[in-house]
């Protein structure tokens, strides 16, 4: 990652460190020939996920976390998920990735340890409804009515009101159209900060998910589409804004921090948003790893530990 994020040099084969070309070579043998969950069904694959069966080890279960149930606005009951600092000085809304279809709340305890203990911030993850059970809107409903739970009680329930929001891959989608739903429905634009981890923002397709084929690096162009079918069955216009938060009015947003690796079927998502941000008149950063793979931050690498410490960092700055 460097200061300079769109140097053409970044984008070459050569600037891949070598530890890094290996870890993507290790994952492309370790997800070669695993099932493909839209044959063998969404649970499955989450229980798989859950045993530790496939490219994630079993996840890590923080004894620090709580839950609390909000209701959300179909009258459904929502888990949030809460890792919290000693010293509590604002709340990050964590919304977690798996293409809307996979994932879970408690699925990445250590990364959210590591945010609250070097922000100072309670962060608090939605375990929002998935797809194809709970199609969109079911997903972004959850994660707009815990923003607005949070706007109504963070600051009885954790001593601070001070909030920001961020998430990976469809948590960065989330995040964003939770960004958008927050100022158009609501009036609100207090959020302090969004830090958007190679997001999904346009959902009728970018050059880069059109053009990234079949190695199995992750997230493939295949995966992209089956999620999208998923998420979105009944949805003919992909391209609306609360779908594809690329296509909206950017204006007046907070402060984002956006980041991708260079070997991201999304990395043009990021690169365009990044630049809608811009024109929108908003603050943003942008980071960009040569050579990080689809959830490249999820994984023990270097890379992973550049871009935490970059995001802690842009996450202690917009919090003041």
């Amino acid at each position: 990652m460097t200061d300079n994020p769109l140097r053409p040099a970044l984008f070459r084969p050569d600037a891949i460190a070598e530890d890094t070309a290996k870890l993507n070579d290790a994952l492309v043998d370790l997800m070669t020939g695993l099932p493909e969950w839209w044959k063998v069904g969404a649970e499955y694959t989450r229980e798989a996920r859950r045993q530790g069966l496939g490219p994630f080890p079993p996840a890590i279960k923080s004894p620090r976390a709580r839950m609390i149930i909000i209701t959300g606005r179909d009258g459904n009951e929502i888990p949030l998920r809460i890792i919290a600092a000693d010293q509590v000085r604002g709340v990050y809304l964590h919304i977690h990735g798996g293409g809307w279809v996979l994932g879970a709340a408690d699925q990445q305890d250590p990364m959210l340890e590591h945010i609250a203990d070097n922000t100072g911030l309670a962060v608090v993850s939605v375990e929002y409804r998935l797809a194809p059970e709970h199609p969109y809107p079911a997903g972004p409903d959850d994660c707009e009515s815990a923003a607005v739970w949070l706007v109504n009680n963070a600051k009885a329930e954790f001593g601070s009101d001070v909030l920001s929001v961020g998430g990976e891959s469809a948590g960065g989608h989330l995040s964003a159209v939770t960004l958008l739903r927050m100022r158009d429905r609501y009036g609100y634009t207090g959020f302090r900060g969004a830090n958007l981890m190679y997001g999904a923002f346009d959902l009728s397709m970018t050059p880069s998910q059109v053009a990234f084929g079949n190695r199995r690096l992750v997230l493939r162009t295949i995966d992209i589409q089956q999620f999208y079918n998923a998420f979105l069955p009944t949805i003919t216009d992909r391209r609306m804004p609360d779908v594809s938060p690329l296509y909206a009015d950017l204006k007046g947003l907070c402060p984002a921090l956006f980041s991708v690796g260079t070997q991201d079927a999304l990395l043009d998502d990021t690169l365009f948003m990044h630049a809608r941000w811009v024109a929108a008149g908003n603050e943003t950063e942008l980071a960009v790893y040569p050579g990080g793979a689809h959830g490249f931050t999820l994984f023990p690498n270097r890379l992973a530990d550049e871009a935490a410490a970059r995001s802690e960092a842009f996450l202690r700055k917009v919090m003041g």
